[in-house]
């Protein structure tokens, strides 16, 4: 027996720990998916823990008829070309700071690096005339473009550039490889983890901007999801429960999106938190 109450005895707090975290953090979402399938009319602030008469109109009626669907479509061009070209440009530019040395170098770095001292509040006024010279608003594209350099991934997959052994790269220039075919063939296969923890960040980060797609544009049709939600949040007629469930079918993507690339985004912090 005394084995036994020496294990609950050690075991019993830690368990009761984790049931207090696992409360706290999937408390909320647990009730958010409950009451998004209720198909009854709730009070405003209220969640319920378990569905009652369970029913999918709630996201009917944010699909189809506040056509959420179009603005759900709009999110996703802009965060998957987005995503994909953040990640073109960021391992690009990663790739150079990491392997060449050139004049300005530290001056280059300290530029990218302000690019993430700065709130989009400070730059949102510059940014709107600057789109509005090149002609860029009420477009898919002026909603892309601002997004595409982020010095975050820039400096994360430049850190992981630098691990990488130069003799590797030595001993393809030796077989005969130019500069891309190092890059392409030898560099970038070996910053893969990087890479999916940055296209992790990068898409979250896309797909909760805010601010970008509302300077962008006064056309309903191009609103991205989070400008929808603030527009449903602020229609009086919506019940709340239809609310919800458009958070719901907001947080759906980056949830997969972090199933899906979970294994890389896990290497890739744990090789950044052991490097050196």
């Amino acid at each position: 027996m005394k084995p036994v109450r020496h294990l609950l005895k050690f075991h019993a707090p830690r368990a009761l720990l984790y049931a207090l975290v696992l409360l706290v953090f999937a408390g909320p979402f647990w009730a958010f998916l409950m009451t998004a399938f209720s198909g009854v009319t709730i009070a405003p602030g209220r969640l319920l823990w378990w569905p009652e008469q369970p029913s999918l109109e709630n996201f009917r009626y944010a699909l189809v008829e506040a056509k959420v669907w179009r603005f759900l479509l709009n999110s996703l061009v802009v965060v998957l070309f987005g995503t994909a070209l953040q990640l073109s440009v960021s391992a690009l530019a990663a790739y150079a700071l990491a392997r060449k040395r050139f004049r300005g170098l530290a001056l280059v770095s300290f530029l990218i690096l302000s690019t993430m001292m700065l709130p989009d509040e400070v730059i949102a006024i510059p940014l709107f005339l600057v789109l509005g010279q090149l002609g860029l608003q009420d477009s898919y594209l002026g909603m892309i473009l601002p997004v595409v350099g982020w010095g975050f991934s820039i400096f994360m997959l430049s850190e992981f550039m630098r691990a990488v052994p130069p003799d590797l790269e030595e001993a393809a220039r030796v077989d005969g490889a130019n500069e891309w075919q190092i890059f392409w063939h030898v560099v970038l296969p070996l910053c893969r983890p990087a890479l999916g923890s940055a296209a992790v960040f990068g898409f979250i980060m896309i797909w909760d901007q805010y601010l970008l797609p509302l300077l962008v544009t006064n056309n309903d049709a191009l609103y991205t999801l989070p400008v929808a939600l603030a527009t449903v949040r602020a229609d009086e007629t919506m019940k709340p429960a239809v609310f919800i469930a458009v958070s719901v079918i907001a947080m759906l993507p980056s949830i997969v999106v972090y199933l899906g690339l979970q294994k890389s985004f896990n290497r890739g912090l744990l090789a950044g938190a052991v490097k050196g």
